[in-house]
C-alpha cells in the first residue's frame, strides 16, 4: 500500500469528483476531478527540473490556487516540501535554504536573480498564478504518484525559534495523514462543507490544517489570498466553516457587516495558533451566538488537543487530547508544568540536528512542548504560557498569563504581555507591556491599584507599560522576544 499522503487526497477525489474543490470568490474555481490532471503536469514539471523523491523544494511564494496545487504537486512526487514565509528577506532565505539544501525553489520572478545561487534550479510563480513553474508544466510529461513509505519525509517547516538557528521540524506522510483525519472525525467534516481559507500557507494552521481536513473529507476551500475582515464577511454566504486565529474574531466583531444572520448559517468557528482571551470568545457568543471552538498544536505535531464539537467548549482551555494522543505534565501531577505527548502526529525530529531532537524528548521517548499547562481531572487542557517565558523574581516563579488575564479583563485593555526584564536585585522582573482602546483613560497606577488584591506581592508588575499594539507575527501570536528585547535596560540603564 502506497504510504504517499497525495495517494488518500486521490481516493477522496476520486469520491467527489464532480465537487468543487477550490474556488477563489470572482476568480478560478477547480473540480477535485481537475487534481489529477493539475498535479500530474506541475510534478512532471518538477521532475523536469531534477527533483527526485526525497529532494526538498522550498517555496516562498504568494498564496493562490496554484501554490496550493504545487504543494500537492511535491507530495504526488515524493518530494519534501519546504515553505518559506513570503515576508522573509533574501538573506533569511539564504539562512533557510542553506540548511535545507534544496534541489529546487520556485519563488516570486522578482526574486529569480537573488535567489539563483541558492539551489541548483530555479522556477518562478507569482500571485495570479504565472511563471515559468505554469510554462513548464504545459509541456512536461504527466508525474505518476511516487510511491512513499509512511514514514517518508512530506515536508520540513521551521520553527520561528526566538534565539539562535531555527529548527526544521521534520513531518513525515503519515504524522500528517493520522493529523487530518482525527480533525476530520472530530470537527465532523463532511462533502457538504465549505470552508473559508484566509489564512497563510506557510504554517501548520493554513497549509497542514485548513487544507488536509477538508481534501479528505471531499469538502469544498474558499481560497481567499490574505485575511480581510470585510472579504471574510462576503465569503461566508454558503459556507459552513471558519478557520482563524483570534485576531480574524476580533477584528470580526468591529466589522459592520458582520451579523449575528451573516454567522449562523456557518456551523463551525475554529480558533488557533494564539491564545483565544475568555473575554473575545464571550463577546464572539455575545454577538452570533456560537461558541467558538479553540484547539492547540504546534509545528512538532500538527493538533494536539481539541474542545469538543458537541459538550462544552470552555474559554481559557483547549479541549481534550486527540485520539490516540496522550498528553501528561512533567514531574507528574495536573500542573502547572511543562506539558509533554506522545501520539501518531508527532514530527520525524528536527531536519541535521539530532542533539537538538534528543534534547526536546524525555528520556521515555514524550516530546517536551515548552508549553506550561494545567490538566483536569477530565483530562481537559488550560495551556498557561510558555516555559520560555516563566518569569523567576528573587527565586519566585511568575506565570505571566496570571496577569495577563486581569489586566485584559478591564476595561478599555485591548490585550496585555507580561514579561521578564533584567533586574538588579530581583534578577528578573515582571512588565507589562497593555494595548489599550484610543478612548482608554487607565494609567499604570491605576491598572496596578486593580489587579493588587488578585495577586501576591512578588507577582505584580514592577512596571506597566501602555502602548496602541502589541507586535506579532504572521499567525497572531504576540512576539514576546522582541519584547523582552526592547525593554531589556528598562532597569538597568543609567
Amino acid at each position: 500500500m502506497n504510504g504517499n499522503l497525495f495517494a488518500a487526497f486521490a481516493e477522496a477525489a476520486a469520491r467527489a469528483s464532480e465537487s468543487v474543490f477550490v474556488e477563489v470568490p470572482g476568480g478560478r474555481v477547480i473540480a477535485y476531478k481537475a487534481l489529477e490532471t493539475e498535479t500530474a503536469a506541475l510534478g512532471g514539471a518538477l521532475i523536469a527540473a531534477g527533483v527526485s523523491p526525497g529532494d526538498r523544494v522550498a517555496v516562498q511564494v504568494a498564496k493562490s490556487p496554484e501554490a496550493v496545487l504545487l504543494y500537492l504537486s511535491c507530495l504526488r512526487i515524493g518530494a519534501v516540501f519546504v515553505p518559506l514565509n513570503s515576508a522573509y528577506t533574501p538573506p533569511e532565505v539564504r539562512s533557510f535554504t542553506k540548511d535545507a539544501e534544496p534541489h529546487l525553489i520556485v519563488c516570486d520572478p522578482k526574486d529569480a536573480a537573488a535567489y539563483a545561487s541558492l539551489a541548483p534550479a530555479i522556477l518562478t510563480l507569482d500571485a495570479a498564478g504565472k511563471g515559468t513553474l505554469i510554462d513548464a508544466a504545459a509541456k512536461a510529461d504527466p508525474a505518476p504518484v511516487a510511491e512513499r513509505a509512511a514514514e517518508d519525509l512530506a515536508a520540513i517547516l521551521y520553527t520561528s525559534g526566538t534565539t539562535g538557528r531555527s529548527k526544521g521540524a521534520m513531518l513525515s506522510h503519515r504524522a500528517l495523514e493520522a493529523n487530518a483525519r482525527a480533525l476530520v472525525d472530530l470537527w465532523r467534516f463532511t462533502a457538504d462543507d465549505v470552508l473559508v481559507h484566509a489564512l497563510p500557507i506557510n504554517h501548520v494552521h493554513g497549509l497542514f490544517v485548513a487544507l488536509h481536513v477538508p481534501m479528505l473529507a471531499g469538502a469544498t476551500i474558499r481560497l481567499l489570498p490574505h485575511f480581510d475582515a470585510d472579504a471574510v464577511v462576503a465569503a461566508m454566504a454558503g459556507a459552513t466553516c471558519l478557520m482563524g486565529v483570534p485576531t480574524y474574531y476580533t477584528r470580526l466583531l468591529t466589522t459592520p457587516g458582520f451579523t449575528c444572520e451573516v454567522a449562523a448559517p456557518i456551523r463551525l468557528f475554529i480558533s488557533g495558533s494564539a491564545p483565544l482571551l475568555p473575554q473575545s470568545f464571550e463577546a464572539f457568543e455575545r454577538h452570533t451566538g456560537h461558541r467558538i471552538l479553540e484547539r492547540y498544536g504546534m509545528t512538532e505535531a500538527g493538533m494536539i488537543a481539541s474542545n469538543p464539537y458537541d459538550g462544552p467548549r470552555l474559554p481559557g482551555t483547549v479541549g481534550y487530547p486527540l485520539p490516540e494522543t496522550e498528553a501528561r505534565i512533567q514531574g507528574g501531577g495536573n500542573g502547572p508544568g511543562v506539558l509533554e505527548i506522545r501520539g501518531p502526529g508527532l514530527f520525524s525530529g528536527y531536519w541535521r540536528m539530532p542533539e537538538k531532537t534528543a534534547e526536546e524528548h524525555s528520556a521515555d521517548g514524550w516530546f517536551i512542548t515548552g508549553d506550561i499547562a494545567t490538566i483536569a481531572d477530565d483530562g481537559r487542557i488550560a495551556i498557561v504560557g510558555r516555559a520560555k517565558d516563566l518569569i523567576i523574581a528573587g527565586g519566585f516563579n511568575i506565570y505571566p498569563k496570571e496577569i495577563e488575564l486581569l489586566i485584559d479583563a478591564l476595561p478599555g485593555v485591548t490585550e496585555s504581555a507580561v514579561i521578564g526584564v533584567p533586574h538588579p536585585d530581583l534578577g528578573e522582573a515582571a512588565v507589562a507591556i497593555v494595548a489599550v482602546e484610543p478612548s482608554c483613560d487607565l494609567d499604570e497606577a491605576a491598572i496596578v491599584a486593580t489587579i493588587a488584591p488578585a495577586l501576591a506581592r512578588f507577582k505584580q508588575p514592577r512596571r506597566v507599560l501602555l502602548t496602541d499594539a502589541l507586535p506579532k507575527n504572521a499567525m497572531g501570536k504576540v512576539e514576546k522576544a522582541k519584547l523582552r528585547e526592547q525593554h531589556a535596560g528598562l532597569f538597568t540603564s543609567a
